[in-house]
C-alpha cells in the first residue's frame, strides 16, 4: 500500500514539474535563461536516470536517448525544442502512469474482496486470527471473511466480486459459503472450514497479485527487441551526424538529434504489457481469473477444447435413482464406505441412505475407480467395474456404482446427474468458432454417450483414469496446430489441467487442487465462460498486434523522414509521445470493451 501511495505521489510530482516548466517555457521567449531552468525542472529525473543506468551498465534506454537528443538540441541553440521535448515527454509519462493506475485500480475495485475483520465471540478480530471450527457471525452489509458452512440463519449474498454474476445468491443452513461475498440481508452464523490463507478470497488476491509474473511470448519479444533496437538507432544517429556531412550540405546534427527523439520505443515497451494487463482486468469483470499474460496468448488460438464431464458439463448434483441388490444392507455398507469421501457420488449415496453413518476404517480412495474400506469388520469395495469386476456390466445412462463385500459381488447403485443449462450453448459456440469439442470422463461409456448426443460434442472418451486423461490430451496436442484447452473441476483433473496448453478450472465448486493447477479459474462454474475467455483473449491479442503494427509503422516512417530532414523536432515529439498515448488509449479500451462489440481501432 505504501508503494502504491508513493507511485501516486511521484506521478503528481511529474505533472507539477511539467506545469512549472510550461510556465517558465512561456517566459523563456523574453528571458532565455528561463529555458534552461525549465529544461532542468522538466528533465532532471530523465538526466539522473540516464546517468544512474550508465553506471550500472544499462546505457541504451529511453532516458539515454532523451538526454542525448535534448542536450544536443541545447548545444545547437534549439532551446525551445529541447524544453518542449522534455515537457511533453513528462506529460506522456504522466498519462502512461495514470493509464496503468486506472487499469490496476479497476482490477482492485472489482476484486475488492479482502475482509477487514471477522466477528468472533462478539469481538471484531483479524481474519488471520480465526481457526478452523470457530463460529463467526456475519451481519447485513458485511463481507464474508472466511470460507465455511452456514449453521444458523438465511441471507442473500452479492457474489459479483467473485463470479461476475449480478443476481444475488440465497444461502441457508447447511450451505457452503465462500469468503469475499457480501451479505445483503439477514444474519448468518458460519462454522469456518478454512483458515484465511487458504480461503477463496485470499487465493483470488494471490492470483491477481501474481497475474503479471508470467509474460507472454509477445512481451518477451518486445523486451528483446528494445535491447537490440536502441543501440542500433544510437549508431544510426551517430552515422547521420558524421558521415553525410562529408558528402552533402545540411544541418545533419539536428537531423541526428531528431532521429534520436523519434526512435524512443516507449509506445511498444509500455502499451504491449498494458494491453495484456487490461485484458486480464477485463476478464476479471466477468469472473474469469487469468494467472498470466502467457495464457492469454495461448487462449487466443485454440484448436480443441477438452471438457471433464462431472461438475463441468454437468451440475455434479447426483441422485440415487436405482438400487439393485439382494442384500438389504447394500446402501448402508456403500454409504459407510464412502463416508470420508467428498466426491459428489459419495454425497448422493450418503443422502439416499439417510441413516446414521458409523465411521469406516482403512479407507483407501482409488483414483478414477472408487473406494475400498473396512465396514463393521467387512471389506467393502464401491466403485466402477474396474474396481469391483462384476459378473455383468450394467447398460444405463446414469453412473453405476458396483458394490462387493468380502470379495463377493452384491449388486449396484445407479446415480444420475443433470446437464448444466448453458453447456449446450457453450459447445455450439465453440463449434461455430471451428474449435473441436471433446469430453473426457471416468464414467461409463453409456453415461458419456448420452451427454455427448445431447450436447452434440465432436468426440468423447469414457472410463478414463487420471493418467488416461493426460494421455488423451497429449494425443490431441500431438495432432494439433493450435493450443489445446482442458476444462475441469475435480481433484483428479489436476494432472491434466497442468498438462494442457491452457488449463481452466471451475473455481466456484471446483477442488482446491484443480484451482491451484489451472492457468485460468472460472468463478461461477459456467462452462460458457470458456467462450468468453477465448473471445477476451482474442480481443487482447488483436489490440497487441494493432499497437505493434501502429507503433513500428509510424516510428519507421518518421525515422526515414527525420533522417532526410523532412521532420522537425516537433514532429519527432509527436512520433514519440503521440504514438505512445494513442497506443496506450487503445490498450485501455481493450479492458473496457463490451463483450458483444468488435475490437475496432
Amino acid at each position: 500500500m505504501c508503494e502504491h501511495h508513493h507511485e501516486e505521489h511521484q506521478n503528481s510530482n511529474t505533472l507539477l514539474r511539467a506545469a512549472i516548466a510550461l510556465v517558465l517555457f512561456a517566459g523563456g521567449f523574453k528571458l532565455k535563461p528561463l529555458f534552461i531552468l525549465a529544461y532542468l525542472i522538466a528533465g532532471s529525473d530523465v538526466l539522473f536516470k540516464a546517468a544512474k543506468n550508465i553506471t550500472k551498465g544499462r546505457v541504451f534506454d529511453e532516458n539515454f536517448l532523451m538526454s542525448v537528443a535534448t542536450i544536443g538540441a541545447l548545444a545547437i541553440k534549439e532551446l525551445p525544442e529541447a524544453v518542449m521535448v522534455m515537457v511533453l515527454y513528462q506529460l506522456g509519462e504522466y498519462f502512461q502512469h495514470r493509464a496503468v493506475e486506472k487499469s490496476r485500480h479497476s482490477i482492485t475495485e472489482l476484486m475488492d474482496i479482502r475482509p477487514d475483520y471477522a466477528n468472533l465471540n462478539g469481538k471484531k478480530v483479524a481474519p488471520e486470527e480465526v481457526s478452523v471450527g470457530d463460529v463467526i457471525t456475519v451481519n447485513t452489509g458485511e463481507k464474508i471473511p472466511l470460507d465455511g458452512v452456514v449453521i444458523d440463519g438465511a441471507a442473500s449474498l452479492d457474489t459479483s466480486a467473485l463470479t461476475g454474476e449480478s443476481l444475488p445468491r440465497s444461502v441457508n443452513i447447511g450451505d457452503s459459503i465462500s469468503s469475499g461475498c457480501i451479505n445483503l440481508d439477514g444474519a448468518l452464523k458460519i462454522r469456518v472450514t478454512k483458515v484465511f490463507g487458504e480461503s477463496t478470497a485470499s487465493k483470488i488476491l494471490e492470483l491477481i497479485e501474481h497475474a503479471s509474473a508470467k509474460k507472454a511470448k509477445t512481451e518477451n519479444f518486445i523486451t528483446r527487441f528494445a535491447r537490440y533496437y536502441t543501440p542500433f538507432v544510437v549508431f544510426m544517429a551517430a552515422f547521420i551526424a558524421t558521415v553525410p556531412p562529408l558528402f552533402f550540405a545540411g544541418n545533419w546534427i539536428t537531423r541526428a538529434l531528431t532521429f534520436l527523439v523519434i526512435s524512443c520505443p516507449c509506445a511498444l515497451v509500455i502499451s504491449v504489457p498494458l494491453s495484456f494487463f487490461a485484458g486480464i482486468g477485463g476478464a476479471s469483470r466477468q469472473g474469469i481469473l487469468i494467472k498470466g499474460s502467457s495464457y492469454l496468448e495461448a487462449l487466443a488460438k485454440p484448436k480443441a477444447v477438452l471438457f471433464d464431464k462431472t461438475g463441468t458439463l454437468t451440475k455434479g448434483i447426483f441422485k440415487v435413482t436405482e438400487v439393485n441388490s439382494g442384500n438389504p444392507d447394500l446402501l448402508k455398507f456403500a454409504a459407510i464406505a464412502e463416508s470420508a469421501s467428498s466426491h459428489p457420488i459419495a454425497f448422493a449415496i450418503k443422502k439416499a441412505y439417510g441413516g446414521t453413518i458409523t465411521e469406516s476404517t482403512n479407507v483407501k480412495e482409488i483414483a478414477g475407480q472408487g473406494v475400498k474400506a473396512e465396514v463393521e469388520g467387512h471389506e467393502v469395495l464401491a466403485g466402477n467395474a474396474k474396481l469391483v469386476n462384476p459378473p455383468q456390466k450394467i447398460e444405463c445412462s446414469g453412473t453405476v456404482v458396483y458394490v462387493s463385500i468380502d470379495g463377493n459381488y452384491q449388486g449396484y447403485i445407479v446415480i444420475s446427474d443433470e446437464i448444466k443449462e448453458d453447456s449446450k450453448k457453450t459447445v455450439k459456440k465453440l463449434r461455430d468458432m471451428n474449435i473441436e469439442t471433446i469430453m473426457l470422463t471416468g464414467d461409463s461409456a453409456q453415461s458419456a454417450q448420452k451427454v455427448q448426443k445431447e450436447l452434440q460434442l465432436d468426440k468423447f472418451y469414457a472410463e478414463l483414469l487420471p493418467e488416461n486423461k493426460v494421455e488423451k490430451v497429449e494425443e490431441v496436442i500431438a495432432k494439433s496446430d493450435g493450443s489445446v484447452i482442458f476444462v475441469g473441476d475435480g481433484i483428479n483433473d489436476a494432472p491434466v489441467l497442468t498438462r494442457a496448453d491452457v488449463g481452466i478450472a471451475m473455481g466456484g465448486l471446483g477442488s482446491d487442487a484443480a484451482i491451484e493447477a489451472a492457468d485460468i479459474v472460472i468463478m461461477d462454474d459456467k462452462p460458457s465462460k470458456t467462450v468468453d475467455a477465448i473471445q477476451s483473449a482474442r480481443r487482447t491479442m488483436t489490440t497487441v498486434k494493432q499497437n505493434i503494427v501502429f507503433a513500428i509503422g509510424v516510428k519507421g516512417l518518421f525515422l526515414i523522414l527525420g533522417s532526410f530532414g523532412m521532420v522537425s523536432m516537433w514532429g519527432a515529439v509527436f512520433a514519440d509521445v503521440g504514438v505512445s498515448l494513442i497506443a496506450i488509449l487503445n490498450a485501455l479500451r481493450n479492458g473496457q470493451i463490451k463483450q458483444d462489440k468488435k475490437n475496432i481501432f
